[in-house]
């Protein structure tokens, strides 16, 4: 157990440097299923944090251990302990976790592989008696390559520590515990077991903040000699949502668990399934709790006064007027109101200005990002990739009041077999395989299908033809060893990501885009003629058949532009008001930057897209806007990165939510107008001179219900950017 390990300062002072290496992945929320260009923080952030958890299992574990004894430098006989862990996405092993104690010193070895990227990290801690990291060293690479080298101690009652988000120190006066940025999974156990150690109540982090654990479940896991008596926390206080952990009867590292991702203790994994629907009821738990106590419905007609209104048409803002919505219609704009009328609930809109709601077309949705996005005025999103069991029990559940959620457009996911195939999705070995499942995409009433990058490009024209035949839409990733001309030849109607396009201008016949260097080849971007045949044609193919594109801009700019120790530009006008954990992910780059030649081809690449975006715009191609990145602000920035390929403000704000609306035959919606959806959001200032207004979201109305996101966002620990307004109920 880790207890075992605890030293005191002393025994500290006498070890040599401990040199430890992470993987970093900054997030696991329930969103493993994404399966295209993830870079999701939040996604990598607790998968991170994941690790760490299952170190400290293998740190606290007793399961049949390997032992030898050992002298250390400080002459302290010890008993090294070795556990092993597994790493699961989606039912899928693709990486494990091994721990090995020794004395007071934790070394943790640790990857995973998937979709073509991975992490791998080396890690090492040193206890105090409390079983507090009083030294702690982590090198490795994240997902996407970015180099890891991570250090913390505490000295003298000093705590400083050095991490991709910058360095810093302060004094501890109590044993406040250290937050890693980039940590395994391990870290995950080690605040869970630090928190219960010490009573249960909150307890302080550094460098800022509070960790919280609460008990969810009682558990038995396993059978016969494997059988565990375990219980299942929530971690709190670190990111956006609460991470699950499982301890057992004697407070060892038993797992880890999303609803698409577990790490297990080896000889558990026949509990996987079981333990991810664990974690899936228990969100649902927290984010139904929550909509029932944010949801607001009125039983009379609701007048919002004093706004005014986006037209798309126009691309302005009309006059002052108030709009009065009826159950889920709006039934009248009229002038603005003197004062509130008995039979109405009258809500005050200050002079703010109403919007259509927004699109975000390339999501990848969980009920955690369903909330979070409506907050944000994001009322549809397009999901890309999902298991229809999950996305279509998440529907109803939208659809019955249940939980908060957008209107969501299902893509069927159809993925090639290989060894760089996603985890998650549905894999057709043959083509037979993929005829197969678009016509049950079709049956259950799918949008359109998606295919990736391991599919064979000789089958996509019957497969288009299929689902053209069914009524289905045509999108997806140029697949490996093809081009995007044979894939616009072959029957698509949209490509997705401005790289898999650009990436057939530059690669050769050979290069394989199912790895990294589907990202990291953008360096070659560089010397790219815009001007050439190849892309000429290319853009010929798309204007004459009518080719729409999803960019997915903020992405690639997260990507290229990131740089340790500098906040994202992607983030930088809301980031202050997210958690410390947020805003640390946002100055930690992606991709790793070896050399100061290399930061500006990167930054040259970049450029590229956007000028190559630009032409794409000039010749009328429809590009939509779509975030990979869980939608909701990401989704404000990509509609920003707009303006910079040559749209207004207005039109940027026209293209995310009319356009978008009509692109999809959601007639209903896309405009604040009598008759249509009350399918709006309000806001302080003119997003038509400035789209930075999106941040300052006062309510969000859709189907027939009304949020107040400064109401709410607290319950994810974000600070909020404006004033509730004020609602008056006549009785």
């Amino acid at each position: 157990m880790v207890a075992d390990f605890r030293v005191n300062a002393r025994v500290h002072r006498e070890y040599s440097p401990v040199k430890l290496n992470t993987a970093t992945l900054y997030g696991v929320s329930q969103t493993f299923y994404n399966n295209d260009y993830k870079y999701y923080k939040d996604f990598a952030m607790r998968l991170s944090l994941i690790g760490l958890m299952v170190a400290g299992l293998t740190a606290c574990s007793g399961e049949a251990p390997t032992s030898t004894s050992t002298t250390t430098e400080s002459q302290v006989s010890t008993t090294s302990v070795t556990q092993q862990y597994n790493v699961l996405f989606g039912g899928t092993d693709v990486g494990d976790m091994t721990i090995t104690q020794n004395g007071p010193v934790i070394d943790i070895n640790y990857g995973f592989s998937n979709n073509g990227r991975g992490a791998s990290s080396e890690e090492t801690l040193l206890l105090s008696e409390a079983g507090i990291p009083i030294s702690w060293s982590i090198e490795g690479k994240t997902t996407f390559g970015n180099a890891v080298n991570e250090t913390y101690e505490l000295k003298d009652g000093v705590a400083s520590w050095k991490a991709a988000a910058g360095s810093g120190e302060e004094g501890v006066t109590e044993d406040a515990i250290y937050i890693a940025q980039n940590p395994s999974p391990y870290a995950l156990y080690l605040y869970t077991k630090t928190v219960l150690d010490a009573g249960g109540a909150p307890y302080p982090a550094l460098p800022a903040g509070q960790v919280t654990v609460s008990e969810k479940r009682r558990l038995t896991l396993g059978s016969g000699e494997n059988q565990v008596e375990a219980t299942l926390y929530a971690l709190g206080g670190i990111n956006l949502n609460p991470s699950y952990v499982i301890l057992d009867d004697k407070q060892q590292f038993v797992a880890v668990v999303s609803p698409r991702f577990a790490l297990v203790r080896e000889g558990l994994e026949s509990e996987d399934k079981r333990l991810r629907e664990l974690a899936a009821t228990l969100n649902t738990e927290r984010y139904e709790d929550i909509a029932k106590n944010v949801t607001h419905q009125y039983d009379k007609p609701v007048r919002v006064n004093n706004v005014r209104i986006f037209d798309p048409a126009t691309l302005a803002l009309t006059e002052a007027s108030s709009v009065v919505i009826e159950g889920r219609k709006i039934t009248a704009i009229e002038p603005v109101q003197s004062s509130p009328d008995a039979n109405e609930v009258f809500i005050d809109g200050e002079g703010g200005t109403l919007v259509a709601g927004l699109y975000d077309m390339h999501g990848h949705v969980g009920d955690d990002r369903a909330i979070l996005n409506v907050l944000a005025g994001v009322t549809g999103i397009r999901d890309m990739g999902n298991e229809d069991e999950v996305l279509s029990a998440l529907i109803d559940k939208i659809d019955n009041g249940i939980l908060i959620g957008p209107k969501i457009t299902k893509s069927g996911f159809i993925e090639g077999v290989s060894d760089y195939s996603a985890a998650t999705g549905e894999l057709a070995p043959t083509k037979e395989d993929a005829l197969a499942l678009i016509r049950d995409y079709a049956e259950k009433g799918y949008w359109q299908i998606k295919i990736y990058n391991s599919m064979n490009g000789d089958w996509v024209p019957d497969m288009t033809k299929e689902a053209h035949r069914l009524g289905l839409r045509v999108a997806g990733h140029v697949p490996a060893f093809y081009r995007a001309d044979q894939m616009i030849e072959g029957g698509y109607d949209e490509l997705t990501h401005i790289n898999q396009i650009m990436l057939g201008w530059v690669l050769k016949p050979e290069e394989d885009t199912r790895t990294l260097f589907r990202i990291t080849g953008m360096k070659r971007f560089v010397d790219l003629d815009l001007n050439s045949e190849a892309v000429k044609h290319t853009l010929d193919l798309m204007v004459e058949n009518n080719i729409a594109h999803d960019p997915t801009m903020v992405i690639h700019e997260y990507a290229m532009t990131g740089r340790n120790g500098i906040t994202n530009k992607a983030v930088a006008n809301y980031i202050d008001h997210m958690p410390v954990s947020e805003q640390r992910s946002a100055k930690s780059a992606m991709l790793n930057v070896a050399d100061d030649a290399e930061d500006q081809a990167y930054l040259t690449a970049y450029q590229k897209i956007l000028d190559t975006l630009s032409l794409m715009h000039k010749r009328g191609i429809l590009l939509v806007p779509g975030t990979d990145m869980g939608g909701a602000f990401y989704l404000h920035r990509e509609l920003a990165l707009f303006e910079k390929i040559g749209m207004t403000p207005a039109e940027a704000l026209k293209r995310g939510s009319y356009d978008m609306a009509e692109y999809l035959g959601h007639t209903e919606r896309g405009s604040v107008s009598v008759g249509k959806e009350a399918d709006f959001f309000l806001l302080h200032g003119d997003p038509t001179a400035d789209l930075a207004a999106l941040k300052s979201m006062a309510m969000v109305v859709t189907q027939g219900k009304f949020y107040f996101p400064s109401e709410v966002y607290p319950e994810f620990g974000i600070k909020p950017f404006t004033a509730l307004p004020e609602v008056i109920v006549t009785h």
